[in-house]
């Protein structure tokens, strides 16, 4: 009972999806922001973060950029709901689902080549090795420049997995993974007069040569699922993930002056971070009279422990002209910013879903979270090292009315929290950490519709409220005070699978009316929008298969303007843009296929970090 949107392996494949950003560019309600031009960062229902992606349903949180060559599906959530995710998910969350070994052989290797010297190569490979043992693995290697000056990415990846079938009951599921992201951080163009500046979509503001950003993450995984006799389902996953994470960069640090002149800056940060959970499911049925229930109840248990700094960098020249924006930085010795945090969590939930009749179900749960921080900051004056522990409660309850079996309405309530550490567990300080956390409310009335086996409509409407907002207090702006201080009300309308056997759509449209509830500062004043929520969004991507060999796709992808940040003094125009594709079948075995992204050579922005970083978007590009 919550919008819930998947990006399917199929619509990965006809998209030619490398990349989260562009695996849910076709999904309603959610964009992604620049992320500095080293990370993934999702906007959903108003709300940034960097750290609400999951990997098979455990937490991915480092701020880098994903890629899907070991995944099969992609999930998106919107809503808070604390009670299936924990902590954050403020907006909603992103699931990654990986590809698991099986006893069906796959034999498969993908190579594209397409526009500013792109190449790619992918294999999956996988069957049964015995009755009782199957195995597969995944590997990635690309080497691609990009239509903005300097600008490349070099990845590699392995991902092997074995699936254990010791009996009909039981099932065990273990995965690795080595992925190594190597690229440069771009963080686009700066403002002038409250717009993008004009400009070569190519111009690097700062120093390409000196923003290098590379990410190593390795893995391992085990999945233990068992059904016992009486029909009680037990799953239990456990993941240990470890991420060195680098990022340097020289870029735009103001808006372009009257005269043509612009400010650079730089800096290099760095973040170690190990990760540590473990999550239990029980699912189990039973009868009270004549209602069913199907009842959950989980625990979650993890440790973080991060480690993080940064050095400023001094660019000269500074200002630069916007004609020639150049710098070279050079860096400090000593640190600006040193940080250590161990978090500890301990979490149990459980949902009761009741089964009235054929018609009627309802659906309760709680969770309570055990969240403690330990966070050091080494750096000696001033020393804002904090210990909290956050015992927080995640509410979930829902009313699901079937009138045929093929159609569900649903009214749902649900709560999340963010805890004052923030979604990357380094924002901690002697003063913060003695308020409550963040906390995120959702209220929402939907409706899902299968018309057809192959064709899912679905439409939402919701109101999520944010409070526990800290904000300087307007009487003494020394001191910090709680807020309740926005607000996001929305409609979502989804549509996908297929129209006929030819005939394949998946897309959308949202609309967000969102607002700054209360002040927060001299420039984000109560009225104001959230950044980078636009008011409108529309998708839609088609696909018709003229016959067994030959198909062609079109995609429409497009919204109003949206501001840069949430003092909106900055605005980024809207757009829309055309994609194409097409597919051939040469052979059983042999299929080719063309995509070619801003068909019509548009001038558009795609997204923004602040008022002085905006990413314009590619002119016409093509994969084959």
């Amino acid at each position: 009972p919550q919008s819930v949107s998947v990006v399917t392996a199929q619509q990965i494949k006809d998209q030619a999806v490398q990349s989260m950003a562009e695996a849910v560019r076709y999904t309603p309600g959610i964009t992604f922001a620049q992320g500095e031009g080293n990370r993934d960062a999702a906007v959903i229902r108003g709300s940034t973060s960097t750290g609400d992606f999951y990997l098979d349903g455990v937490r991915d949180d480092v701020q880098y950029y994903r890629d899907i060559y070991n995944i099969d599906r992609v999930e998106v959530l919107k809503g808070a709901n604390g009670l299936a995710f924990g902590r954050g998910g403020a907006g909603g969350v992103i699931n990654r689902v990986s590809k698991e070994a099986g006893w069906t052989p796959v034999r498969e290797v993908n190579v594209s080549v397409g526009s500013y010297d792109h190449k790619r190569i992918a294999l999956d490979v996988g069957g049964g090795l015995t009755n009782s043992v199957a195995g597969r693995v995944n590997v990635v290697s690309e080497d691609s420049d990009s239509y903005r000056d300097g600008v490349s990415v070099r990845r590699n990846g392995i991902s092997p997995t074995v699936t254990l079938k010791p009996s009909d009951r039981t099932k065990v599921i273990l995965s690795a993974e080595y992925f190594n992201d190597l690229r440069v951080t771009d963080r686009g163009i700066p403002s002038q007069n409250g717009k993008p500046f004009k400009t070569d979509e190519s111009t690097f503001f700062g120093n390409a040569e000196q923003s290098p950003t590379e990410t190593t993450v390795r893995t391992l995984a085990a999945t233990i699922e068992h059904k016992f006799k009486n029909g009680v389902m037990l799953s239990n996953k456990t993941r240990y993930a470890d991420y060195d994470k680098y990022y340097q960069n020289v870029y735009a640090n103001g808006s372009v002056s009257a005269g043509g002149m612009v400010a650079l800056a730089a800096y290099r940060d760095d973040t170690q971070r190990q990760n540590m959970f473990n999550q239990t499911d029980l699912v189990m049925t039973a009868k009270t009279g004549a209602i069913k229930h199907q009842v959950l109840l989980g625990t979650e248990f993890g440790r973080q422990d991060s480690d993080n700094f940064r050095i400023t960098g001094t660019v000269a020249p500074s200002p630069v002209s916007a004609a020639n924006p150049r710098g070279v930085a050079t860096f400090a010795a000593t640190r600006a910013r040193d940080s250590s945090a161990q978090i500890d969590v301990a979490a149990v939930y459980l949902q009761d879903q009741l089964t009235f009749n054929k018609q009627w179900q309802l659906v309760l749960g709680l969770r309570q979270d055990r969240f403690v921080t330990d966070f050091k900051d080494k750096v000696p004056a001033p020393d804002d090292s904090a210990k909290t522990t956050d015992t927080e409660l995640s509410p979930r309850a829902a009313l699901i009315f079937k009138p045929i079996d093929a159609v569900s309405i649903y009214a749902s309530y649900s709560k999340s929290f963010v805890p004052r550490a923030g979604d990357q567990l380094n924002s901690l300080t002697a003063s913060s950490s003695k308020f409550d956390p963040e906390s995120f409310l959702n209220k929402e009335v939907g409706v899902k519709w299968d018309p057809s086996s192959d064709l899912s409509l679905a439409a939402a409407i919701y109101r999520l409220e944010r409070s526990n907002v800290a904000v300087p207090d307007p009487a003494m702006p020394a001191q910090t005070i709680l807020v309740d201080g926005q607000l996001v009300k929305g409609v979502e309308l989804s549509a996908t699978g297929k129209i006929s056997r030819a005939w394949s759509v998946t897309g959308g449209y949202a609309f967000a009316d969102s607002e700054i509830t209360k002040s927060q500062s001299g420039t984000i004043q109560a009225g104001n929008e959230t950044n980078q929520t636009p008011r409108h969004t529309f998708s839609l991507w088609n696909r018709y298969d003229l016959s067994d060999r030959y198909g062609v796709a079109m995609g429409f992808v497009s919204r109003s303007r949206m501001f840069a940040q949430d003092d909106n003094t900055v605005k980024l125009p809207g757009y829309g843009r055309v994609d194409a594709a097409a597919f051939f079948n040469a052979s059983k075995n042999l299929q080719l296929q063309l995509n070619i992204e801003n068909l019509l050579n548009r001038d558009y922005y795609v997204n923004a970090h602040n008022n002085n970083n905006i990413t314009p978007g590619s002119p016409i590009a093509a994969r084959l």
